[in-house]
């Protein structure tokens, strides 16, 4: 089964080049470092070395207290951070700046999961949430890497694709040391597939710490934004979404004429898209990226740089948290939680589906399902701030009582390591 898998991947090579080509056109940074998706690269250090595999923007933001921790308990070892979007590098480097190693995920072909491990020569392996690659941990298994799925999470959706190809599926996961699950549900999930060693370790992001940075640009930001006016924030938002998001904030400026949004789409690619999609609704819009100081005409903030979504959170008082409106299956809430803000969220959000259960029983979030009762809710919360508090309140709680993750991780690291 492994051989057709691979022999699908060399088939597809070719297009899946002309993909990142495409996609350059909007964001060059998919056509920057191409070689190292292949296995290439420049040589590392002669250091012993752990490998954190971290996707994109969001699962680099939940390794960075497991990063910190390994870091200071391994002074000797290199933490090598490997991405497989340009935004994810990006938010490597701004979070770690050179203390760490970065480099893109080479493709699962055999001869570029080799050189890279040839280069690399990993004494241990932690890939960020639902990450399974045969070839790569084939050939880790070989080298005696250990390799574990960390942050492990599995939706009922990404399961039943995984068990159209069960003996795949099975065989990878047969090779992998412990899949450290973020909750019981992921990990039953991942048992059934055939993953013979599981256990839940929680889940990292709530081990999130708001920087001191973040939460000081966001104190600014909002000195610029008004300080008495309403400000809310669409954060990550997906095509399709940005229309469902203005089509509320008019609903809410037609009760509160000085409300603000703060509007954040989810990719670089789509911020010229939503600026314009603004602006054509006729709202008075203003770009971060331009330097461009809101003033009180302001009615929609595109926020439109990377890594300063904490500080649009920081200066924000409600925040809707998107990839909700669609079948993308939600974004991370807890890092508006983090900040004491009460969270509205869109009905899709199979991918953080214990973690909104905690939130929704702690009333520290609320589940709308079009922009009209988007409107409803933002134009409540704003009407009782006591409302807002008290689910900020109750945010803080769940984080607090699921703290620990970063603790089982590094636990099981050191058995790793020795």
């Amino acid at each position: 089964m492994r051989r057709l898998y691979t022999l699908l991947l060399y088939l597809i090579a070719p297009a899946v080049v002309l993909r990142l080509l495409w996609r350059s056109r909007r964001n060059p940074g998919y056509r920057q470092r191409i070689p190292e998706r292949f296995g290439f690269g420049r040589a590392f250090a002669q250091r012993p070395r752990i490998w954190i595999h971290a996707v994109s923007v969001g699962e680099t933001i939940a390794s960075v207290p497991l990063v910190r921790r390994l870091q200071q308990q391994y002074p000797g070892y290199a933490v090598l951070v490997t991405n497989t979007t340009p935004t994810g590098a990006a938010q490597v480097r701004r979070l770690f700046g050179d203390t760490v190693e970065n480099a893109y995920l080479p493709y699962d072909l055999p001869g570029a999961v080799e050189r890279f491990l040839e280069r690399a020569r990993p004494r241990v392996v932690l890939c960020m949430e639902t990450e399974i690659w045969p070839n790569l941990f084939a050939a880790c298994a070989r080298r005696n890497v250990p390799v574990f799925i960390a942050n492990a999470r599995l939706s009922a959706r990404s399961a039943r694709a995984y068990a159209r190809v069960a003996a795949l599926t099975r065989a990878t996961l047969g090779q992998v040391a412990t899949v450290a699950a973020r909750d019981a549900r992921d990990a039953q999930r991942f048992r059934a597939l055939g993953a013979p060693r599981v256990f839940v370790a929680g889940n990292l992001k709530h081990d999130l710490d708001v920087p001191a940075t973040a939460r000081e640009t966001g104190m600014v930001l909002r000195a610029a934004l008004g300080a008495d006016r309403p400000v809310w924030i669409a954060a990550s938002t997906h095509a399709g979404e940005d229309e469902i998001v203005l089509d509320a904030h008019r609903r809410l400026c037609g009760r509160l004429p000085d409300a603000l949004l703060i509007l954040v789409p989810r990719h670089p690619e789509r911020f010229d898209e939503a600026a314009a999609r603004s602006a054509s609704a006729g709202f008075v819009t203003r770009r971060r990226s331009l330097d461009i100081v809101p003033d009180a005409r302001t009615q929609v903030f595109i926020g439109d740089t990377l890594g300063e979504l904490m500080c649009f959170y920081a200066a924000g008082d409600v925040a809707f948290v998107a990839g909700s409106f669609v079948e993308v299956g939600g974004h991370n809430p807890l890092e508006p939680v983090a900040l004491g803000l009460p969270v509205l969220t869109g009905p899709q959000v199979f991918n953080f589906e214990q973690v909104y259960a905690a939130l929704f029983a702690a009333d520290a979030a609320r589940q709308v399902d079009d922009a009209g009762a988007l409107a409803m809710a933002l134009v409540e919360l704003f009407a009782a701030p006591e409302q807002r508090a008290r689910m900020g309140d109750g945010g803080e709680r769940v984080l607090a009582a699921h703290r620990g993750a970063t603790d089982h991780l590094a636990a099981l690291l050191a058995d790793a390591l020795g």
